[in-house]
């Protein structure tokens, strides 16, 4: 689609219009699922104008089903064009999105700076899979601002940070750290799963590569495994050639169910936010709840932050019960019913899943809770039965 108001469409408009075109797909209103892995050259000349000028970042094309297909180029775009970056590239999950995003901006013999409260799973990228190839990690407190500095080195390449961050959701000032990161030639790389392009234009705020579990809220549905990542212009083709070249790609039918679930991102976000904050401020006044854990909370790390540079929250965050003995946890999250035990988060539905160490004995538990599209009454009398395991 080619429209020249396009550039004045608030998010909802975007969200329903982006990657469609119908006028080259026969008129359908969602583009067709492409299954495809070979492509019929017109003629030589096909392969040649690759060769010329397949390393362009505006080139765009399809010669093999590994490179990508029209399917995917089109939740590429969409996303791209939503979040404010160049273009897109989607992946097979969000896992293969961090790993492609840092194997591209670091070698052998260089070193990544990593925010201490990464994804669990990105950790374990950086602590065993990285330094196979030679690349070293150091970790920062995720509040620690400007004082990062101290531990930029020669052969540093990249920061690596999340906003908010993993189990504790601190919101780190990431316009102010890309400004020092830029400062000392780093890349700049964000997860910005939690609040999606909608919520956060990452590429506004200095971030060069952006990351994403499109899993989650992307797709929406909990039916897909996919990630995407979104760079500027001058990163594209350096990141394009990594990844492709690793065999990382997404199939079209998963492409089809990320678009399926763009269309109705915004409905779904806002509808997780109300539903996340009113089961917040309710769990902030019960007495088995030490603390909860959620950026828009005033109190909550980083909450200047938070209201300064993002267009709203998502449906997940954390909450911290009191001392008590996992047993008691236990017969807690056994008794819940909408809230259901769950490794994911983002989809429509209500999960619940403990974060911290499962010990015997007394101890502070941290949950993370994701808030789905169920009545919140539902969800808040579901919670309040299962406290009652939790009595003394």
């Amino acid at each position: 689609m080619n429209d020249k108001r396009r550039n004045t469409w608030r998010p909802d408009t975007q969200l329903t219009h982006l990657g469609r075109d119908p006028a080259s797909h026969q008129g359908t209103v969602n583009i067709p699922v492409y299954r495809a892995s070979t492509f019929i050259w017109d003629s030589p000349e096909v392969l040649e104008d690759y060769r010329h000028h397949g390393q362009e970042p505006d080139y765009r094309g399809h010669l093999y089903g590994r490179n990508g297909n029209p399917t995917t180029a089109a939740f590429e775009d969409a996303v791209a064009e939503l979040e404010g970056g160049f273009r897109g590239l989607v992946m097979p999950s969000g896992l293969a999105a961090i790993v492609g995003a840092v194997l591209a901006v670091a070698r052998s013999g260089e070193h990544v700076l990593v925010t201490a409260n990464c994804y669990w799973h990105a950790r374990q990228v950086f602590d065993s899979l990285l330094p196979r190839y030679g690349i070293e990690v150091s970790y920062f407190e995720p509040m620690a601002g400007e004082a990062i500095a101290e531990l930029i080195r020669p052969q540093t390449r990249a920061l690596y940070l999340e906003a908010p961050g993993s189990n504790t959701f601190e919101v780190q000032d990431v316009p102010g750290l890309a400004r020092l990161a830029h400062a000392h030639g780093l890349a700049v790389l964000l997860d910005n799963t939690w609040a999606t392009p909608l919520f956060f234009k990452t590429f506004e705020h200095g971030v060069d590569i952006s990351i994403h579990a499109a899993t989650k809220y992307l797709v929406g549905h909990s039916d897909a495994m996919l990630g995407m990542l979104v760079t500027t212009r001058d990163w594209f083709v350096p990141v394009r050639n990594l990844v492709r070249e690793m065999g990382y790609i997404a199939s079209a039918d998963d492409a089809y169910l990320g678009l399926r679930g763009l269309r109705t991102l915004g409905v779904r976000l806002r509808q997780h936010e109300r539903s996340a904050l009113a089961v917040a401020h309710w769990l902030q006044g019960r007495p088995e709840v030490e603390r909860v854990l959620h950026p828009a909370l005033p109190e909550h790390p980083g909450h200047a932050f938070w209201k300064r540079d993002f267009r709203g929250a998502s449906g997940l965050f954390g909450v911290v019960l009191k001392a008590r003995p996992q047993a008691a946890v236990d017969a807690f999250l056994a008794r819940l019913t909408l809230f259901a035990q769950g490794a994911s988060w983002g989809g429509y539905e209500s999960l619940v899943r403990q974060q911290s160490p499962r010990e015997p004995g007394p101890a502070e538990r941290l949950l993370r809770l994701h808030v789905g599209l169920e009545a919140v009454e539902d969800l808040l009398a579901d919670l309040a039965q299962a406290f009652e395991a939790l009595t003394p």
